[in-house]
């Protein structure tokens, strides 16, 4: 995957962007998602895919519409 277009590392920093902002830990961004800690940290580095199940969990934890997560991501280019 090209490190110009990489959706997961897009969706992992305005993860980490909004997790911030609200001036939350991994581990409690973790908690309120019912996520694992080491997962979410996997997600903000762009290391995994993440499914639309833990998008919404996130989203929610986060108090953001999933759109705002995911909006204006392209997938990656061959």
């Amino acid at each position: 995957m090209s490190k110009k277009n990489n959706p997961l590392r897009d969706l992992g920093e305005r993860i980490r962007r909004r997790r911030m902002a609200l001036g939350l830990s991994q581990e409690v961004l973790a908690e309120r998602s019912s996520l694992h800690r080491n997962y979410i940290g996997g997600v903000e580095r762009g290391e995994r895919n993440i499914s639309l199940i833990n998008i919404l969990k996130i989203a929610q934890a986060l108090d953001l519409n999933p759109s705002a997560l995911v909006e204006n991501l392209t997938p990656p280019s061959e």
